[in-house]
């Protein structure tokens, strides 16, 4: 019984000193804050809070604490590389996803001739120079030097390369024609050479994200999953390409990147470098990245074909996050055949990016128009605007191709601009050593609208919105697969209505090809919406238009010399 009384004083003890401890060091925190009452009346204008008096005195102590130790993780060193814990996967929905894949006949030419003059392999496809080395005609070696001397050529005039990867590209084009010399054809892109956006890690090139305090970077051994995979079909990565820093715009820190069609324009962003390095021809293709329009706009200038594929079907491993739930790898090509050879190739999980999901991808390159369930958003193309004319001619050509074209109302009244503070405060919290550190004045653009001031408004975001915000966004990715259902492929205006954030949002994939010209000689573009990990179906209506129009074999006029 002794025993007992012992355990029971000593537990006393114990938990009064607990509890004397905890009162000491409220007492401190209660004599040492820092958060005073205004300070919250002020930050509630902000937040959209209408606490009380008595309400905000006793949050204030919670608050305090909150913020000490919000501090200790402003200290804590996080990689941009690190993912948060939390995973971002769309809802299945709208059409049912194939149970398993099919054999792919990508229905490549026959034969395909050497040019009389060599120059003319600028603006091949990707299916024709696949052509050209599978049958001996020209060597990867012989294609590779073509393409690094037209990078030295007319990289500065359109200020979109950042490094040539001169040594490693003559190291796999050899590669490449010694495995074809011995019998062995990896595919379609076999010694195809090819550029990457530079927020690819590469091992041994500096990987500079398009940014100052970045420039001289190098990421040590680490790969990009996307580069690994193109190394092991056979590519030849020849040069890293530009973007705007930190994925925005055609600015980086050594110029604005030029649109081949106008050299007077930027390239637009962000995947500038790889729009314009693919429209001039000084690649057969390149890798791009979107979060918020950075396929969709550069393709769109300079007038090459990109895909956007489903959130979750490319890893991001090894690429600069910019925002965790919403980018997106893609390549840009010469046509929708081309986008779809690379796509397969880099296309699947690799147990590093765990929002990744392996789901077929059961391309046949010809669409049936009659068979498929077309629909187009009525009241984008009903308004005015400079490129009415060429969007309502994509609507005959697909009738004519025997589509039963289908008005569609678009999804309405989201909370979009709540939806879009997801994207600024994850990029905020990507880059948030670099706001604390100042760096960011290093930044060429320091603008309302760019990232330094972006990042910093963001900061005031809180995480109760951004959790609510990603609630509504899971309603929202259920109305577009409610609206998806009844149709294969949705035709819009590129940048009609709110269609490009919300698919942004939503993850469903686009592929985006030129429809025409403005005013100015300039391309403009058209896009096919897709359900979720249905690439395969947009792909072959996109390749279907191309084949009845001749917009993709047009290319800008004075990069042959």
């Amino acid at each position: 019984m002794n025993f007992f009384k012992g355990k029971i004083k000593a537990s006393f003890f114990y938990v009064l000193g607990f509890v004397a401890i905890a009162f000491l060091a409220g007492f401190k925190v209660a004599q040492d804050l820092a958060i005073k009452a205004n300070d919250v009346k002020a930050a509630q204008k902000i937040l959209d809070l209408d606490f009380n008096d008595n309400e905000i005195n006793m949050l204030l102590r919670n608050v305090e604490r909150t913020r000490q130790g919000m501090k200790e993780l402003h200290a804590f060193d996080i990689d941009n590389s690190i993912p948060p814990a939390l995973w971002f996967k769309p809802p299945k929905g709208g059409k049912a996803i194939p149970a398993s894949q099919a054999a792919i006949n990508w229905g490549l030419p026959e034969s395909v001739d050497m040019p009389e003059n060599m120059n003319d392999l600028a603006f091949y496809t990707v299916a024709e120079l696949s052509v050209l080395i599978r049958e001996r005609k020209v060597t990867s070696v012989q294609l590779t030097e073509f393409f690094l001397n037209r990078l030295k050529t007319y990289g500065d005039t359109l200020q979109a390369v950042i490094t040539i990867t001169e040594d490693r590209a003559m190291a796999s084009a050899k590669r490449a024609d010694e495995l074809l010399k011995n019998g062995t054809w990896l595919g379609p892109l076999h010694g195809i050479p090819y550029g990457a956006k530079d927020l690819f890690s590469v091992p041994d090139y500096k990987t500079t994200w398009g940014a100052g305090p970045y420039k001289d970077q190098n990421r040590g051994d680490e790969i990009a999953t996307v580069v690994k995979k193109l190394d092991e079909a056979g590519a030849v990565l020849v040069a890293k390409l530009t973007l705007g820093a930190l994925a925005m715009g055609d600015v980086w820190y050594g110029g604005r990147t030029r649109n081949p069609w106008n050299i007077e324009q930027g390239s637009s962003g962000s995947s500038a470098g790889s729009g314009s390095t693919t429209s001039a021809g000084l690649v057969p293709f390149a890798l791009g990245t979107e979060t918020l329009g950075s396929i969709v706009s550069p393709s769109t200038r300079n007038g090459v074909t990109g895909l956007r594929p489903t959130f979750g079907r490319v890893s991001r491993a090894g690429a600069m996050a910019l925002s965790w739930s919403m980018d997106k790898i893609g390549p840009m090509t010469r046509s929708a055949l081309d986008a779809a050879i690379v796509f397969n190739a880099i296309r699947g999980t690799d147990n590093i990016d765990l929002t990744v999901e392996d789901q077929p991808f059961n391309y046949n390159g010809k669409a049936d128009l009659s068979k498929l369930r077309v629909g187009y958003i009525k009241s984008f193309f009903d308004q005015e605007r400079n490129q009415k004319a060429t969007d309502d001619k994509v609507l005959e050509v697909l009738r004519e191709l025997g589509a039963d074209l289908q008005p569609v109302e678009w999804v309405s009244d989201w909370p979009f601009p709540a939806m879009q503070a997801i994207l600024t405060a994850e990029a905020s919290a990507a880059f948030d050593a670099l706001t604390r550190s100042d760096q960011d004045t290093l930044l060429v653009r320091q603008n309302a609208g760019a990232w330094p001031n972006t990042f910093r408004a963001a900061r005031f975001t809180s995480a109760v919105d951004y959790i609510n915000a990603n609630r509504a966004r899971y309603k929202l990715v259920q109305a577009v697969n409610d609206l998806f259902k009844d149709y294969d492929v949705i035709i819009s205006p590129s940048f009609g209505g709110s269609q490009l954030l919300t698919t942004n949002l939503t993850g469903h994939p686009c592929v985006v090809m030129k429809n025409g010209y403005n005013e100015n000689g300039s391309p403009v573009s058209i896009s096919f919406l897709g359900n979720l990990f249905d690439e395969a179906t947009i792909l072959s209506v996109a390749r279907a238009y191309q084949e009845a129009t001749e917009f993709d074999e047009q290319h800008p006029p004075g990069f042959l010399d």
